[in-house]
């Protein structure tokens, strides 16, 4: 089976076309711009790879957001976006239009998820969730086998947390101020520390650590608590800051203050990063078109 896919993200497009395992036969990026010119160049860079690997039989698009997920006339649209000039836009009908095929969409977060589910480091998982922190702070969750939706997808990078001791950094989300994503999200941590993450060193780095590790635990809680994931996965630009993940792990317990008791909570198979790497956004994008044919 051959499935296109498209990372619709902030600042590139990623098309790409693939087959039911998982595995990229070809892929092509290109910059985010303005939408129709973003749109029309994906549509022509899907239909070019194709063209080498054969017609595809669904697409699938894991986008920024937040995204229209109900049925209905607006389904796939882009909802009150940040991102200049985005709001409002069709993301699926330019695709649909031009290729005839089952198209269908969702978070690029909530992808990440589905594709770790199918190949990746959450196979054999009923429910779980996929957390990125990079830009902001997206939360994607897999509930029984399927992605969770209701009036819209989870924003749960929105949740409100408590501030570590002495903290009084403002938080950088223009909704909330100081929400998980305004405390812990890229633009935070540079804001704060004057210098993005990749360039903090030494003692300031380990500061840096201790903090994200203490609002990343408290969001990890109100997902044990509100979805109960039997994993969660942390991907994104700075889950790859050194020492991160195992902070996470240590302050996880703290944040849970012993409830519910379940030795899953402090196994460090609970916290994990993504299975597929880098690739976890490209690929979810395959498997969102996998569940176009369902």
């Amino acid at each position: 089976m051959i499935l296109g896919g498209v990372e619709a993200g902030g600042t590139k497009f990623v098309c790409l076309v693939g087959d039911d395992a998982g595995t990229v036969l070809a892929e092509r990026r290109h910059p985010t711009r303005g939408p129709t010119e973003t749109l029309a160049e994906a549509v022509a860079a899907l239909r070019d790879l194709t063209g080498q690997t054969g017609p595809p039989d669904a697409i699938g698009i894991g986008a920024f957001g937040p995204l229209d997920l109900r049925r209905g006339p607006r389904h796939g649209h882009l909802l009150a976006t940040p991102k200049p000039g985005w709001s409002g836009v069709d993301l699926v009908g330019p695709f649909r239009a031009a290729f005839g095929v089952p198209v269908a969409v969702d978070t690029d977060v909530t992808a990440a998820a589905l594709a770790e589910g199918r190949w990746g480091a959450a196979r054999g998982l009923g429910t779980f969730a996929y957390v990125t922190v990079g830009t902001g702070i997206g939360v994607g969750v897999v509930a029984g086998g399927r992605p969770l939706h209701g009036l819209v997808h989870p924003e749960a990078g929105h949740v409100s947390v408590p501030r570590a001791p002495g903290d009084e950094f403002p938080g950088v989300c223009p909704f909330h101020g100081d929400c998980l994503e305004g405390m812990a999200s890229g633009p935070a941590v540079a804001a704060r520390w004057g210098a993005p993450a990749e360039d903090l060193t030494g003692g300031l780095r380990e500061r840096a650590v201790d903090l994200e590790a203490h609002y990343l635990a408290h969001g990890i809680r109100t997902l044990v608590y509100a979805v109960a994931p039997e994993r969660v996965l942390i991907g994104g630009g700075l889950s790859g800051m050194p020492g991160l993940l195992p902070a996470v792990r240590a302050r996880l317990p703290g944040a849970l203050g012993g409830y519910p008791g379940l030795p899953e909570h402090t196994d460090a198979a609970f916290v994990q990063e993504p299975g597929l790497g880098a690739m976890a956004g490209p690929c979810g994008a395959l498997a969102v078109a996998e569940s176009a044919l369902d």
